[in-house]
């Protein structure tokens, strides 16, 4: 079977041209056929993925209507073991979902196993290479996601982020990684590495599977992904470009391929702030001069410092 996209399956199932057991089957085949070279998988049982299929298909309805998800493997299943590809948890099975999985369960999702990671998502890479070259590196941590959803082993998979462990493997395997604002999804079952910046993150191989999959870990409809724009002729994206504080510390040859001079920017973004300040000023007179130390007092003492009286000893005790 042609990998079919999450959006894909789910219209199949509906219209009962294609079951879920069959959609399951149809990646443990693919997995069988390339796992010895691209090493995704951390635990797969086909038994069990089958038996999830099988459920799917009784129950009925479900944002992901059987469809079967890749679980980075510091995310805790219940029926699964939570390994964080290290000796220290290896066969370890929590005792439950961690809140991505359940919603995803609720969903009628099929949890096909766990995806590699490296060690606590953080240092020393597991074996997974990259499903287009096995030559060159995946990317992690999430690596086992991306290499699995790019080579049509799974149509949907969890990463996670800190640094940039959903979007630098999402790109490196040639998938779409969608790192949410921060907090929007629940990270319960996770393993933190860093509570101001660890984030649940999704990969699929199309923005439409991004939305559907969106939906069920939020346990909303999926936004609908309003095309127009870009099916009319000649009509361009709009991309936002962030300048961050070292932006005027990268190269000229760099901040020129992003399209933009940024020292000039910058230049001239100091000039709008000053241009800014001085009609506050103008405006509030009062309130901004005493709020800034240049009132009419501040200026004076500011120039003429306060000298010591006449009748007052010397500091060196010499008298007058």
């Amino acid at each position: 079977m042609k990998s079919l996209s999450a959006s894909e399956a789910v219209a199949k199932i509906e219209a009962g041209t294609l079951t879920s057991e069959k959609l399951v089957r149809a990646c443990l085949d693919r997995i069988a056929e390339r796992e010895p070279a691209v090493k995704a998988w951390a635990f797969l049982d086909p038994e069990l993925a089958l038996a999830q299929a099988k459920a799917a298909d009784a129950t009925k309805g479900g944002v992901l209507r059987g469809v079967p998800v890749g679980v980075k493997d510091i995310i805790d299943t219940y029926d699964m073991p939570t390994g964080h590809n290290s000796p220290i948890f290896q066969g370890k099975v929590p005792f439950g979902d961690a809140a991505c999985i359940a919603l995803c369960r609720t969903a009628n999702a099929v949890i096909l196993g766990k995806t590699v990671t490296t060690e606590f998502a953080n240092r020393h890479p597991g074996p997974t290479t990259n499903p287009h070259n096995a030559n060159h590196t995946p990317g992690g941590s999430s690596s086992g996601s991306a290499a699995a959803v790019a080579d049509g082993h799974v149509p949907l998979a969890f990463g996670t982020q800190t640094g940039g462990s959903v979007i630098r493997p999402a790109a490196y395997c040639g998938v779409i990684g969608y790192k949410p604002t921060f907090g929007d999804f629940s990270r319960v079952g996770i393993k933190m590495q860093c509570h101001s910046l660890d984030t649940l993150g999704l990969m699929a191989r199309t923005l439409d599977d991004i939305a559907l999959f969106r939906g069920a870990v939020l346990k909303l409809p999926p936004v609908k992904i309003d095309r127009s724009p870009l099916d009319r002729r000649g009509a361009r994206p709009r991309i936002g470009f962030c300048r961050t504080p070292v932006w005027d510390d990268a190269l000229r040859r760099h901040q020129g391929a992003a399209g933009t001079d940024g020292i000039a920017a910058r230049r001239q973004g100091r000039r709008d702030d000053r241009r800014r300040f001085r009609r506050a000023v103008r405006r509030h007179p009062r309130r901004s001069r005493r709020h800034h130390g240049l009132g009419k007092r501040a200026q004076l003492r500011r120039r003429a410092p306060a000298q010591p009286r006449q009748d007052e000893p010397r500091a060196d005790g010499r008298g007058r």
